[in-house]
């Protein structure tokens, strides 16, 4: 059964109770979030005592309404943001010592490609992680050239990368990640701006993945078909998390949250 907390958005202690991680066996989890809370520097607070599972192999889907707290909480899982609680990756805790094991090992894909590819070709960008992790040349045009291959590219290397169009830059900005031989993928907003087609072809992409995901959208569709669960957040605490057919078979949930089946 999913774990339902009905809103009272005027008494958020009452109305969203601290979660568990329980859905985890200490030798399934992958990704652990225990008690995150985060304020803004002006004061705005993000994210209240979040806590959530991801076990290795688990596809999970984040959704929520604008101002949810997604993105600051996907900000968390590679150290970019640091609030107050516990983050852990593979057993290690996010600090400064594990900070580039922890970022090699979650993939982090962002919304718009173009705040990742900034190198002027597409192999000069796939390259750079494996570049900076110190391997060798042959190990990196290894790396380089398989992932361009899983996201179906390897055409493309030597194309200039802002010359591309929306979809294939996202999947260059996939391949950037999957060079550096991640165990997490975590995605925000695949599909955001792409056509059709290029909608299809990245849901596809993504479902041939064996890797683990954790993935922000407002892609109800794509949550259907390709996430087993769901999470969602509203104004910074987890409000739901659960099966998405039970959730999403749930129209006052969703309409309580800002979100809809289309």
């Amino acid at each position: 059964m999913p774990v339902i907390h009905q809103a009272d958005l005027q008494i958020h202690q009452t109305a969203f109770p601290k979660q568990s991680t329980d859905g985890c066996t200490d030798g399934s989890r992958l990704l652990s979030v225990e008690q995150l809370s985060f304020s803004y520097p002006d004061g705005h607070p993000a994210l209240h005592s979040v806590s959530i599972c991801i076990a290795k192999g688990e596809k999970a889907a984040l959704v929520g309404p604008n101002g949810a707290g997604k993105s600051t909480l996907m900000l968390h899982l590679n150290g970019i943001l640091t609030g107050k609680g516990q983050v852990q990756v593979g057993g290690l805790e996010i600090n400064k010592k594990n900070l580039p094991t922890i970022r090699a090992m979650v993939g982090m894909v962002f919304q718009n490609p173009d705040d990742q590819l900034f190198s002027p070709t597409v192999y000069e960008d796939v390259a750079f992680g494996p570049l900076h992790m110190g391997l060798d040349e042959k190990e990196i045009t290894r790396r380089v050239s398989a992932a361009l291959e899983q996201v179906g590219m390897s055409r493309f290397a030597s194309r200039l990368s802002h010359h591309l169009s929306t979809g294939e830059k996202k999947r260059i900005a996939i391949a950037t990640v999957l060079s550096m031989d991640p165990q997490i993928l975590v995605l925000d907003e695949p599909t955001a701006g792409l056509d059709p087609r290029a909608r299809r072809s990245l849901i596809n992409l993504l479902h041939e993945f064996p890797l683990t995901m954790l993935v922000s959208t407002h892609d109800l569709l794509m949550v259907r078909e390709l996430f087993p669960r769901m999470i969602i957040m509203d104004e910074g605490w987890v409000v739901a998390d659960g099966p998405t057919e039970a959730l999403l078979a749930d129209p006052s949930l969703l309409e309580q949250h800002g979100l809809e089946l289309p």
